[in-house]
């Protein structure tokens, strides 16, 4: 069952990918001409290529790399960089510029990869009529309208069908590839290397810039990686070997052979090879996968972007989780919005699918060689596997690597300069970020005060004490929080209890529930709480005070108070970030999530005391 699932969210990209991928190696900005040897020596780089860069590189290797059953590039990036406390990793830098442009490159894959599936499968309705040419781009930004909107409803609901939709997919793939495979046997012997080498020997320079279009086969494999933690790693190799490989592999083999037979057939060859009455349940059908790989990269999206939260690195959004069972089905309005905005704009400037193509693969072959990048330094330092043998493997993979991204970096002026641009504004963003939250971090340290030495201030006056109890959250576990110090300023008064609530972000998927919470009583009144969540998860301050009861916290919550500290940031040339970054994080701290909404703090318990800070 968790195979069949998968089939549905997993490999909803890789799995639509026969709708564009050898047309594009025809007729697209590389194409060569469909002659016989062109024919075979595509289909052995597309068969190979699913081979070695899915079955071995992610299937059989990166997969290993699960941080505590969790997988993508973010998970990858923490375990690479993981070490006991007190230990600093020296590669550290690289590693995190690594992991975060990787990262960023996911949302140039969540843009396209719903214009490009959802453009290839309306057009072809232009194949069983030119009548329906004019309305391929209405009725494809109807149906990616419609997808976005769904969004808040969550994938509960129709996620049951996707499986079985997916499999029915799958098996349409294979009995087209086969009915043509029976007319033209003659195509497996594309099955060995040596028509993919003889490609690139009769072809030269022409022939490998073909690379641009075969990654196309392959766009789904970082998903592969990336949806580990919801269905495990069995499951996902068992759908591959089983129906997903097979059938792709046959439907290839399918187009190539009517290919072979005819030559024209190029323009189109995956609705070319149903027969007439078969077309407009065969777009129906298409245009259904194309809207469940779509799903897959949104929900990849949103939770890459709530991993960037919980690391710190990108501000807080509004998280609404869609599932009471399932805490990995979230929706992001604001990203959602934003995906929307990108995709429309993507298909009102391309304008077609082959045109689009030209964009995509440029992010996911970068993406690809961070990860063989990043898994090397896991093998290397988490597993301890020698130099001998790690290097070895890693360069065979990270030449496949190099050879994809050479051949995409020509179709960079055609359209794969949209992706990085988009990386590189988002990796901005997320880089700002940090860096401010870090900057502004030490201000506030600067400015504070140790508990003892307050504690110690307070002398034969202590101050007044109401009851009741204050929450003070604090970025610090150690200092005394702001808003204390400019409460006791300004109101002159502290409650009976007066808890330092800490919640700290740690580099693993999940926290172990027994270490959630941390309670530690400290002098007349003080208790100081650290609550650690991993990246996959949210924290919420109710969940924090039902721990801190059972580790015999007392306090009643309508006597309970919670005081926040609102921070104004000013830019200004001091040493620090350039002037234009600061005012950047100036502009995302105004509009980053409230503290009460995000930690789903009880609103009408809430203090916030406001104070300047110059960056």
């Amino acid at each position: 069952m968790l195979a069949l699932s998968a089939l549905g969210i997993v490999y909803g990209d890789i799995g639509t990918s026969p709708l564009y991928a050898l047309r594009e190696c025809f007729t697209g900005v590389h194409g060569v001409s469909p002659t016989p040897a062109n024919v075979l020596g595509v289909l052995s780089l597309i068969v190979w290529s699913l081979i070695i860069v899915v079955s071995v590189k992610y299937l059989i290797f990166v997969m290993r790399a699960d941080n505590r059953g969790e997988g993508g590039i973010l998970a990858l990036m923490a375990l690479a960089m993981h070490r006991p406390r007190g230990q600093s990793h020296r590669a550290r830098p690289v590693l995190i510029t690594l992991g975060l442009f990787g990262a960023a490159l996911i949302y140039g894959d969540g843009v396209i990869t719903p214009a490009i599936s959802v453009l290839s499968a309306v057009e072809g309705l232009s194949v069983a009529t030119p009548v329906f040419e004019p309305y391929v781009i209405p009725i494809s930004l109807v149906i990616l309208l419609l997808l976005f909107m769904v969004q808040r409803k969550g994938t509960a609901g129709i996620g049951s069908v996707f499986g079985p939709l997916m499999t029915l997919w799958f098996l349409t793939l294979a009995v087209l590839g086969v009915k043509e495979l029976l007319h033209n046997p003659s195509v497996l012997w594309s099955l060995s290397p040596v028509h993919g080498v003889h490609f690139f020997i009769e072809n030269g320079w022409h022939g490998f810039l073909v690379l641009g279009a075969v990654i196309l086969v392959v766009t789904g494999g970082e998903a592969l990686y990336a949806d580990m933690g919801h269905f495990g790693a069995g499951p996902i190799r068992r759908a591959w070997f089983m129906l997903v490989l097979p059938s792709l592999v046959l439907n290839y083999l399918g187009q190539g052979a009517l290919l072979l037979r005819h030559a024209e057939a190029a323009r189109n060859p995956f609705f070319l090879l149903a027969p007439d009455w078969a077309l407009y349940p065969l777009v129906a059908l298409s245009t259904a996968a194309a809207v469940i790989a779509s799903q897959a990269l949104i929900s990849g999206s949103f939770s890459t972007t709530r991993q960037a939260m919980q690391l710190g690195y990108s501000p807080r959004m509004e998280v609404v989780h869609t599932s009471a069972e399932e805490m990995g089905q979230i929706y992001l309005p604001g990203l959602n919005a934003a995906l929307l905005v990108g995709v429309i704009a993507l298909v009102l400037g391309f304008g077609s699918s082959s045109r689009l193509a030209a964009a995509y693969g440029i992010a996911v072959t970068t993406t690809m060689g961070i990860t063989t990048m990043l898994a090397y330094v896991v093998a290397r330092e988490r597993w301890g596997v020698r130099r001998a043998v790690a290097l070895p493997i890693a360069s065979v993979f990270m030449l496949v690597d190099i050879a994809f991204f050479g051949a995409n970096s020509a179709k960079i002026p055609d359209g794969g300069w949209f992706p990085l641009l988009l990386a590189v504004c988002i990796f901005t963003l997320m880089t700002t970020w940090k860096r401010g939250r870090d900057i502004l971090a030490g201000k506030l340290r600067a400015a504070s005060l140790g508990l003892k030495d307050l504690l110690g201030s307070f002398g034969d006056h202590p101050p007044v004490r109401v009851p009741g109890t204050a929450i003070f959250m604090t970025g610090n576990p150690e200092g005394t929080p702001p808003a204390l110090l400019h409460n006791l300023k300004h109101n002159k008064v502290l409650h009976e209890q007066v808890v330092l609530l800490t919640i700290i972000p740690e580099e693993i998927p999940h926290v172990v529930a027994g270490e959630r919470v941390e309670v530690e009583p400290l002098e007349q009144g003080f208790v100081r709480v650290v609550a650690r969540y991993g990246f996959m998860e949210n924290p919420s301050i109710p969940d924090i005070l039902k721990r801190c009861r059972e580790k015999g916290l007392q306090f009643q919550l309508m006597g309970t108070s919670f005081f926040l500290g609102r921070e104004t940031i000013i830019p200004t040339k001091k040493p620090g970030m350039a002037l234009w970054r600061e005012a950047l994080f100036t502009w995302m701290s105004r509009n980053a999530r409230s503290a009460t909404a995000y930690f789903r703090i009880p609103p009408n318990r809430v203090v916030e005391l406001g104070s300047q800070v110059e960056l």
